[in-house]
Parts: structure tokens; C-alpha cells; sequence
């Protein structure tokens, strides 16, 4: 089934898989017309970027994305987990995917099909939220067939996710790191990691 999804993403379908938290949405971030997809489903406004995952940090670097010296730490001591960092964009990515700021929110997920999902791609993928957008984000596949499935081109139903609170999201890309969401990873955590 992954390498079958994995074939979906690499001609531009749109994939429902589990993360560590919540249901998201795959999609190639290069692809003008598989973002366009994404967005469509979603009924997201173009507006809003879109964070993605990887398979790990060499993923990251490997696409393009510079990890500053602090956030190297914290993708060191919080990768696999729930916590997102911001990087700057890298060329190749559809203008959707930063909505124009030239950054990406990405992580790598502690959940063993997301990651691979990622790997078999070859590159980072989207990781939006599966819902319709204003709509409740979920960790039951069911809720995401019911919500979107006649739209997907496929749905990775690999049983409920864990749910929980969503990512921490952080901008350590300067010597001053700075909350951008509260999540999963506690704050005080972040900083400790850092001193």
C-alpha cells in the first residue's frame, strides 16, 4: 500500500495518511498542479502555506532546506516528535507551500508510516491537516473517508492516531528562538535543549 501511494504522490495525486497526532494530507510540494488538488479538497485559502514532514533530517537537507546551528539542535534532540520547526524555503517548491514568506514549517513524525511514506517519495511531503478546512483536524480514518474520500486518490488507513495536543511549532533560525504554537513539546523543553 505505501508503495502504491508513493506512486500516487509521485503523479501528483493527493494521499490520506497517519502521523504521530493527527490524519494529514500528502501531496508533492513541488507540483503546481498537486498543490492545487491539496488546496482544492481542502477548501484551504491560498493564503495559508502548508507544512510538511520529512523521513529525517537528511531528507531535509537533502531537499534543499538550511537548518540554522540552533534548530540542528532541536531537530537532533525532538526528531521523530512533535515538533516543527521553520526553515527557510528552497527552490523547487510550489509558491503555495510558503504563501509567499519563503519559509517551510517542517518535522519528522515518530509514526513509522509517515516517515516511510516520505522516504519512498524521495522528498518532504505535505502535512496538512486531513479535513475540510475550518472543520475539526481528526486521527480516525473513518472521520477522514466519510469527510473526503470520494475526493482522495487514496487513504492510508493504518487505524486510529494517537491524537493529542498538535506540533509545537518553533523559529530558531536566529539565536533567539521564538514559540510560534504551543503544542506537544513544552516550551521550557525547547529552551532547555538549547543551553
Amino acid at each position: 500500500m505505501l508503495a502504491r501511494a508513493a506512486a500516487i504522490l509521485r503523479h501528483g495525486g493527493v494521499v490520506a495518511y497517519p502521523t504521530d497526532t493527527l490524519y494529514g494530507l500528502a501531496a508533492d510540494p513541488a507540483s503546481a498542479a498537486a498543490m492545487a488538488q491539496l488546496y482544492r479538497i481542502k477548501g484551504r485559502p491560498v493564503d495559508l502555506a502548508v507544512p510538511l514532514i520529512a523521513s529525517g533530517v537528511d531528507q531535509v537537507e537533502s531537499a534543499g532546506a538550511v537548518l540554522a546551528p540552533a534548530s540542528r539542535r532541536l531537530a537532533a534532540r525532538f526528531w521523530p516528535g512533535p515538533l516543527t520547526l521553520i526553515v527557510p524555503a528552497w527552490s523547487g517548491l510550489d509558491a503555495r507551500v510558503h504563501a509567499g514568506l519563503w519559509t517551510v514549517a517542517i518535522r519528522v513524525p515518530d509514526h513509522p508510516v509517515a516517515t516511510m511514506l516520505a522516504r519512498l517519495c524521495g522528498w518532504p511531503i505535505t502535512s496538512t491537516s486531513a479535513n475540510k478546512s475550518g472543520e475539526a483536524a481528526t486521527g480516525d480514518p473513518g472521520v477522514v473517508r466519510a469527510a473526503l474520500g470520494d475526493e482522495l486518490d487514496a487513504l492510508i488507513d493504518a487505524g486510529p492516531s494517537p491524537g493529542g495536543a498538535p506540533s509545537t511549532i518553533v523559529d530558531a533560525r536566529s539565536d533567539t528562538p521564538r514559540l510560534l504554537r504551543a503544542g506537544a513539546v513544552p516550551w521550557e523543553r525547547v529552551l532547555e535543549s538549547l543551553q
